[in-house]
């Protein structure tokens, strides 16, 4: 490692006195002028991990679906995961270390994680389309020549496309050719095979409205327009020509806001959906004829997967364990019906897409979503494999055909992570084959009355969870108040958790009925702000 080359560039990337950042679920993310020193030392840190696991890294510039001041950067493991956990203190650490100690922190990095700066190293990076990204990717490619890493900038990009990228490297395209036309083609092909075998006809049933929040989903799904076949009529709305990334519009506002996004005008029941600013989150959304709006969140998407999986799943008559990974933000409703009427069985784990993704990992078919629409399906090696051979040896006509079914949404799905394109092709083309109506698709459960609020307190670390988050260890007696304040409505259940980056205590209820649910959360953030040092004034009921 060149020392001078070191403090000669960390002199170009300062340290803002008295800034400390933690890495977390989505990497950094904060105010763009505060993130010029994390990206350059997340640069070296990519270096080190690429040198660790021999292997390319990814590094992706994105703030998501926050505003467009902010900014943030994460790491992309070699499968196209996320970043290792032992590896996320280590990004901490060096995002946070002072100018002086920066070779000491390195040393110790690779002291710890047993690194050989000899190895070699690359690195692709990508970014969203931020004012702030370009110049951030340049302070990326600053650290990542410090330590003399090799790298491949693939500019504007959607997250999960850079993820795909990264896993397509280190799989030596066995998943697939590690450019945007290689994801285009794979995708297309797969859609294309799928909707062959669909009868459905009728204009309206191909129409959508996609809403891409002002973001790098709308050039990125223009880009990929002339790979699809010409039943697909998609309708790009918030396009970044003309409005703010993010603002009014994108899956995150339409699923907080619960109503349809600006620059999207909707007619009775047209079937619309939304990404968010870096194109990993879905939902789909319409209005009735009454002009309700109606919000069709990611447990219903995982719902609607999960349906059409098991059906072809049956068909094969392979012995395939499935399994559906929720959090505990999922709607009460939406487990009940995978439980009961699927017959799936569901896990609930801790909130963050990486629990989800490891805990899908389990299972052959491991379907995960989080009710923010974040979400994919993970098929397991031996899964995926027995589904190709049947593809290719099964005499019987039926089997062969779900085989057929089954390995095109293997192709189709983005198993690196959550997606937007590719999870609304699959929507696509599963409403297509089960010829359903976005109404038909709602109409499957109807989601419980919730509400989600939080309380701001002096220090979160109060609060401490246990079962995946559902139920309060600390502080003493705050547990026992909501389980009594649970027992006075129908339908009901609440729970609390710190939030991760700021002093806030998030609350989630739901009940039968709307005011119910209210009444609850707002019972259930009294608790909290009485029993957790509340900060200012108590919370006024809703």
């Amino acid at each position: 490692m060149d020392a001078e080359a070191l403090r000669k560039y960390s002199a170009l990337h300062p340290k803002p006195a008295g800034l400390t950042l933690q890495y977390g679920t989505a990497g950094f993310r904060t105010k763009a002028e505060q993130l010029d020193h994390i990206v350059f030392r997340m640069g070296l840190l990519a270096i080190l991990r690429s040198k660790a696991v021999t292997a390319t890294i990814g590094i992706m510039v994105t703030a998501s679906h926050n505003p467009e001041e902010d900014n943030g950067v994460k790491l992309v493991d070699p499968l196209g995961e996320m970043l290792h956990p032992s590896w996320e203190e280590y990004a901490t650490q060096l995002a946070n270390a002072e100018e002086r100690e920066l070779q000491k922190v390195i040393m110790e990095i690779c002291q710890k994680a047993a690194v050989n700066l000899h190895k070699d190293a690359s690195v692709f990076i990508g970014r969203d389309t931020r004012p702030s990204s370009e110049k951030l990717s340049q302070s990326v490619i600053d650290g990542i020549q410090v330590l003399g890493g090799q790298y491949h900038d693939y500019g504007l990009v959607t997250t999960p496309q850079l993820h795909y990228m990264v896993c397509c490297q280190n799989t030596q395209g066995q998943y697939g050719k590690a450019t945007l036309e290689g994801y285009y083609e794979k995708l297309s092909k797969a859609f294309m095979e799928l909707i062959k075998q669909s009868h459905c006809s009728g204009e309206s049933q191909r129409h959508l409205k996609i809403d891409c929040a002002n973001g790098i989903g709308a050039l990125k799904l223009s880009e990929m327009k002339p790979y699809f076949p010409q039943e697909v009529l998609i309708h790009i709305y918030n396009d970044g020509t003309k409005e703010k990334l993010n603002h009014l519009c994108g899956a995150d506002f339409v699923k907080v806001h619960q109503k349809p996004p600006g620059g999207l005008d909707m007619k009775p029941n047209e079937r619309c959906c939304s990404f968010d600013g870096d194109a990993d989150r879905i939902v789909y959304y319409y209005k009735d004829t009454a002009g309700h709006f109606h919000l069709i969140d990611g447990d219903k998407i995982a719902t609607l997967i999960s349906i059409f999986l098991k059906e072809l799943l049956a068909k094969v008559k392979q012995n395939f364990k499935m399994a559906v990974v929720q959090t505990a933000y999922a709607n009460g409703n939406s487990t009940r019906y995978l439980q009961e009427t699927l017959k799936v069985p569901v896990h609930c784990v801790k909130t963050g897409v990486k629990h989800l993704h490891h805990k899908a990992q389990e299972f052959d078919v491991g379907v995960y979503f989080e009710a923010n629409g974040h979400g994919t399906v993970l098929f397991s090696k031996a899964a995926e494999t027995k589904i190709r051979q049947l593809v290719k040896e099964e005499k019987d006509d039926e089997k062969r055909e779900a085989a057929m079914m089954l390995e095109n949404m293997i192709d189709l799905i983005n198993q690196t992570v959550g997606d937007a394109v590719s999870d609304m092709l699959v929507i696509e083309a599963i409403l297509a084959l089960k010829g359903l109506t976005v109404q038909q698709w709602d109409a499957l459960y109807a989601d419980l009355p919730n509400r989600l609020l939080k309380v701001q307190v002096a220090d979160r670390r109060v609060i401490d969870t246990t079962d995946a988050e559902r139920r309060a260890l600390t502080p003493p007696g705050l547990q026992e108040k909501i389980d009594a304040l649970v027992k006075k409505y129908r339908l009901s259940r609440a729970f609390v958790r710190p939030s991760g980056t700021e002093d806030v205590v998030r609350i989630y209820a739901e009940a039968d009925t709307q005011e119910n649910a209210d009444a609850l959360a707002h019972e259930v953030s009294l608790a909290v702000f009485h029993l957790a040092g509340g900060k200012g004034a108590p919370p006024q009921p809703i």
